[in-house]
């Protein structure tokens, strides 16, 4: 039977007569005699009959009637559970992250959304520099992705793209190098230095290109290592310098210290990036939120030292 024919009923249940149905539903009493006969032929058996001027409801009727509030009020009662399922951060979220931006940001993310029992956020790290960060939406809910500068193919693909935080790339050096005791370096600086190296189109790398592009000199690069912890140990260990991410290197007690680059673009733009519809669940939203709110603590941690 047809929903909107049992709302005519059910209005006519309530309100007694045709035309009272009719001035409620907006319709002519004609149309709404048209529904009932309609509906009528649908059950298979009469629903109304004639009673004093107008008709009344059957006892088939009034139990339809009856029948035809319930599904009402069963509708509205899902209508009511779907619409708080997509205002209430629920269900799983999927999280890609390279791996420094996961070591920097996921632990603090978790323990900021572990009051809401009812979010499901799965998280997993995978060494994407080599590959276009885009093609990882389709899989996950949230990619946090890092790029020396914005990238524009990430806006062309309709990609929504929520930035986090803009990382500087530091030098570092064995705390025992001639250069550790200056608060900061130029190209020129370190321009003879050998370099601890990662692995080509990195964004460290990248920093080494404008050194040669700045000072017109070859970088000597020795040892290329994508794990930033093996390059940690070689730089520690004398075997030269490195460029490394500011907020994730461990200096303290690690044989290196790190010492801010001045005079070229040192720095990775780390952002959120998402298909559309999924930037539109309410858990998506409030998941990258608390990365944002990480991001925010963690930068504002290390202005503060």
């Amino acid at each position: 039977m047809d929903e909107r024919r049992l709302r005519v009923l059910r209005e006519f249940s309530e309100r007694g007569s045709v035309q009272a149905t009719a001035d409620a539903l907006n319709v002519t009493p004609s149309a709404v005699s048209q529904q009932l006969k309609q509906l009528s032929r649908e059950a298979g058996v009469p629903l109304v009959e004639p009673h004093g001027r107008g008709v009344a409801l059957t006892s088939a009727g009034r139990r339809l009637a009856s029948i035809a509030t319930e599904l009402a009020v069963a509708s509205a009662r899902a209508e009511a559970s779907w619409q708080e399922y997509l205002e209430r951060p629920a269900g799983e979220v999927t999280v890609l992250s390279f791996p420094t931006g996961a070591e920097m940001l996921l632990p603090g993310v978790l323990s900021r959304l572990v009051d809401v029992p009812q979010l499901d956020v799965v998280c997993r790290d995978l060494d994407v520099h080599l590959a276009d960060y885009a093609d990882f939406t389709s899989d996950h809910d949230v990619v946090v992705a890092d790029s020396p500068t914005a990238s524009e193919s990430w806006h062309r693909r309709g990609l929504q793209v929520v930035p986090l935080m803009s990382e500087p790339l530091d030098v570092a050096l064995p705390e025992d190098h001639r250069l550790a005791s200056r608060p900061s370096l130029s190209p020129k600086d370190v321009a003879d230095e050998t370099w601890i190296g990662v692995p080509r189109d990195y964004p460290y790398d990248r920093v080494l290109s404008q050194l040669v592009a700045v000072t017109g000199e070859p970088v000597r690069v020795v040892q290329r290592f994508a794990d930033n912890g093996v390059v940690e140990a070689m730089v520690a260990a004398g075997h030269g310098i490195a460029i490394l991410p500011r907020f994730t290197t461990r200096e303290h007690g690690n044989g290196l210290v790190t010492r801010p680059l001045v005079g070229i673009r040192a720095k990775r733009d780390i952002s959120a990036l998402l298909r559309p519809d999924r930037f539109e669940r309410p858990s998506v939203r409030l998941v990258v939120q608390a990365l944002r709110d990480e991001a925010r603590a963690v930068a504002d941690s290390h202005h503060s030292v």
